[in-house]
């Protein structure tokens, strides 16, 4: 629920940007508006190294893993089948982003219906218990195991700022993508409490925390799914990572093709396909980041340098809002922040503390992700460097 609240915070603030801003690129184009070439060159150069490819990765892992249900995958085999699915994806993005957005569509109306339902039906399981749900919050527990915890409670929600990066690709961005981003956000939170409250009555914590497939164990209680409950669930969560697997894509690659574009990156990357009309260098260059880490990565490893990576240019965007509004008064606003300054407030404390959070407690990790965003600084200044020369020859 706090996730919940945290996301949506983050999505009304991100809505007034892309009504004002209605540029691909999103994050990237809010930071560089906001603050200058630098901060988004670092978030271009994170995506870049570490977040897209992995995010990419834990999607495909989580779509392979269930596959594994219906044929059997030693620990290999999980990770070529979902190196196998960034390609797929790939390919479907290359061939425009109006049969990308097909599919995505499709396959999100299915795992909204799966899900929900699935979460419905879990009161029905047997075994379950209101007494799984005691104690709320064990005693002695310290707030960092709340704000550690976070981190993959954040990656399930991560996309409420997705839309906004394909902006130019979007009709009336004006009105449309501060109705997405809002929308997008309610819905998925909708779903996922939906079922986290079904599978916590369904199943103990500690036969959840025991359970590779938490959700076919779940259907595998529910009378009326009978034998073949496990199975309908674990194809309903294949359908849910392949659309979310989709759904990275479309927004990474349209950050390096952003970036390209605004002469960022190598100019290569802003190639759009004359037959297709997609970014489709930006598109390939995201597909094989994807198919590297996913080989060398396991789930978890994945999730943590995705929301590490990504989190500080959040925390960034959101309080760009502040920046614009001082600096860009002009700009049009056909949606400002509801609940403004609060919201965004919000977001920006439970960000900082968990970000904090995760330097004390896992400063290793933590602090390796962290240099490697710090690690661009000295790239921003080659590039400039050989930028200038090749402009002056």
């Amino acid at each position: 629920m706090l996730g919940g609240v945290i996301a949506v915070c983050g999505a009304l603030t991100v809505a007034e940007l892309a009504g004002a801003l209605p540029r691909s690129g999103g994050v990237f184009a809010y930071l560089l508006e906001g603050y200058g070439p630098l901060p988004a060159f670092l978030f271009g150069w994170t995506e870049l190294v570490v977040i897209r490819a992995s995010a990419l990765g834990a999607i495909a892992t989580i779509f392979a893993d269930y596959l594994g249900f219906f044929v059997p995958l030693v620990a290999t085999h999980v990770r070529v089948a979902a190196a196998v699915a960034i390609v797929l994806i790939g390919a479907i993005n290359y061939v425009g982003v109006q049969r990308a957005a097909a599919v995505l569509s499709a396959t999100t109306a299915v795992k909204y219906a799966v899900l929900l339902a699935l979460g419905l039906l879990a009161f029905t399981a047997r075994g379950g218990s209101a007494a799984h749900f005691v104690p709320a919050w064990p005693a002695g527990a310290p707030l960092s195991m709340l704000a550690t915890a976070l981190i993959p409670v954040m990656w399930t929600y991560d996309g409420w700022a997705d839309a906004a990066f394909v902006a130019g690709e979007v009709r009336d961005p004006q009105r449309n993508l501060p109705l997405a981003l809002i929308a997008g956000a309610l819905c998925v939170i909708l779903v996922y409490l939906v079922v986290n409250v079904g599978f916590l009555y369904a199943l103990a914590p500690q036969t959840m925390a025991d359970s590779k497939l938490v959700a076919s164990s779940v259907a595998a209680r529910i009378p009326l799914l009978g034998g073949v409950g496990a199975a309908v669930v674990a194809a309903a969560v294949v359908i849910s990572a392949f659309s979310g697997l989709n759904a990275s894509m479309m927004a990474g690659s349209r950050i390096f093709y952003a970036m390209a574009d605004r002469g960022l990156f190598f100019g290569a990357a802003a190639r759009v396909s004359p037959r297709f009309d997609s970014p489709s260098v930006a598109i390939w260059l995201a597909t094989a980041l994807g198919v590297a880490y996913v080989l060398f990565n396991d789930f978890a490893q994945l999730a943590d340098k995705f929301i590490l990576g990504i989190w500080p240019f959040y925390t960034l965007t959101v309080a760009a809002v502040f920046v614009l509004r001082r600096r860009r008064p002009e700009l049009p606003r056909p949606y400002r922040v509801l609940g403004y300054p609060a919201v965004p407030v919000v977001f920006l404390l439970a960000s900082v503390y968990m970000v904090l959070n995760a330097l004390v407690t896992d400063p290793r990790n933590t602090g390796l992700t962290f240099g490697i965003i710090l690690v661009g600084i000295p790239v921003f200044w080659l590039w400039g460097s050989l930028r200038g020369r090749a402009v002056a020859r």
